[in-house]
């Protein structure tokens, strides 16, 4: 059968198989393919994307042509994900804003007692859907871009192992154009995600992570109804515990400047490692069926086509996990003591606490995009810590501990806080703190550098001090270093 007596489906299956598998014959089907149309294509695209957006979607597959490969545009992100949070009309009403303006002015006031970080420099905001995903995007691509460069790199690769050696000289410019070609796939599925995202969420920080530019607090109440849907709670009690935890969030990133750095800094690093594995992605093309576009749905969610995670993976994992615990622990136990006087406060606590246990939002996001599920397994026992930590030493000395990165709770203070809890007890009582390891470490060198004779003074060598420039303990000679 040649190629005009296949029919669009068999084209686009063609096409498909070839991309997948970095046939660089297939570069040309994106520049004119007769007979295939936005719904055709919608319907094997197997990611609820709307025709509309396929096309954009192939215009800018044929703009990669041109593409320089470096970096990528996240416009197509946007566009994908605005069209999907604008589904439906929805908008934030006059009404809903002053309800919840006025919820979050008590809900600062209420924080006042129940923390000593101070309050935010600016108001918080009454945000519809679209304004989440224009204020959040940078982020969503700051910690995607490793995994969509991991893709553009493995479609390259592909590509130059499929062409024949007389064509080599090729490799450069075709590179770039599968470069771009795997920026725009992967930038299509973020916008999908995000755009769904948006219609879950109920503030800047549901996701458990700091969406938002420090220092913003958020509340989407088009979202509101739908988290309050069968618990039976009155709406405005909703409200309140919402704008409560959402400031509290914002409160500590705004106070530990250092916190929001150290968070997407372990995302990324864990992003970083990941390696598509082209084997998979080549075995999925070959048996690719675009009228059964299941299996394809399913190997971009699941995460198929990444390979298991690494040690250093696992490790950064084990720590982001704990962060994001002690981080949510902290928000949970304010919230709860800001929060005491509604009635309804515990359940909804534990409403937050079962979304978030069971992934919450932003688990399929990440799980899809970066191999990544952001569950914060030890919430409860970071909470109980921080419980343990204020019931002992009290709010003001509690909160200190996110003054510097090295006075942040270890994952071995989740599971005993009495190390900290006594540090905390001995600063208040004004005696010296217990030193350790690092403590020591800085001693001995500090003590070394002092001992050391002074050039022209004359006076008596200390022990251990080399009488010469070569000795083991002179100025040339090794010392110890810090542990760190």
């Amino acid at each position: 059968m040649n190629d005009d007596d296949k029919s669009p489906e068999e084209r686009i299956q063609e096409l498909l198989r070839q991309l997948l598998s970095g046939d660089a014959g297939a570069l040309a089907g994106l520049q004119g393919i007769p007979g295939i149309d936005p719904e055709q294509l919608a319907a094997l695209s197997g990611m609820n994307i709307d025709p509309a957006m396929l096309g954009e979607l192939m215009q800018q597959l044929q703009r990669a042509f041109s593409s320089s490969g470096e970096g990528f545009s996240w416009e197509l992100t946007k566009t994908q994900a605005l069209r999907i949070a604008s589904e439906g009309g929805l908008s934030v009403s006059d009404e809903q804003r002053a309800e919840l303006d006025a919820a979050l002015n008590v809900a600062g006031l209420w924080l006042g007692e129940a923390t000593t970080i101070s309050e935010l420099a600016s108001d918080p905001i009454v945000a519809s859907r679209a304004e989440w995903v224009e204020a959040t995007l940078p982020v969503w691509a700051e910690v995607a871009e490793p995994v969509a460069t991991s893709i553009a790199d493995a479609l390259t690769a592909s590509l130059q192992e499929q062409l024949p050696e007389e064509m080599q000289g090729m490799a450069q410019g075709a590179g770039r154009m599968m470069r771009g070609l795997g920026g725009s796939l992967f930038a299509t599925q973020l916008g999908f995600v995000v755009g769904q995202l948006s219609r879950e969420v109920v503030s800047g920080g549901d996701v458990g992570i700091p969406l938002m530019p420090t220092g913003t607090a958020a509340v989407l109440p088009q979202n509101l109804a739908d988290f309050g849907a069968g618990l039976e709670i009155p709406v405005d009690q909703i409200a309140l515990f919402i704008a409560a935890r959402e400031l509290a969030h914002a409160r500590l990133f705004r106070h530990a400047k250092w916190l929001r750095l150290h968070v997407i800094s372990s995302i990324t690093e864990f992003a970083r490692g990941i390696q598509i594995d082209t084997d998979a992605l080549e075995d999925l093309a070959s048996r690719f069926d675009p009228s059964q576009p299941e299996e394809l749905r399913a190997a971009l969610e699941s995460g198929a086509l990444l390979p298991s995670r690494t040690e250093a993976q696992e490790a950064t994992l084990a720590r982001l996990e704990s962060m994001l615990a002690t981080i949510e622990g902290w928000v949970d136990v304010v919230t709860a003591d800001a929060t005491a006087r509604l009635p309804k406060s515990d359940a909804i606590a534990e409403v937050v606490r079962r979304r978030r246990a069971a992934g919450g939002p932003a688990e399929q996001a990440f799980s899809s995009l970066v191999g990544l599920q952001l569950r914060p397994r030890r919430l409860r026992e970071a909470a109980a810590m921080w419980r343990a930590i204020t019931d002992a030493v009290g709010v003001e000395a509690r909160d200190t501990l996110w003054d510097y990165p090295d006075l942040m709770p270890s994952s071995e203070d989740i599971d005993d806080p009495s190390r900290i809890i006594a540090s905390l007890e001995a600063r208040l009582r004004g005696d010296a703190p217990v030193a350790d390891e690092i403590d020591d470490a800085i001693a001995r060198l500090l003590a070394g550098e002092d001992e050391r004779p002074r050039e022209g003074d004359g006076g008596v060598e200390e022990p251990g001090a080399g009488a010469d420039d070569t000795g083991d303990g002179g100025p040339d000679g090794p010392h110890p270093e810090p542990t760190v």
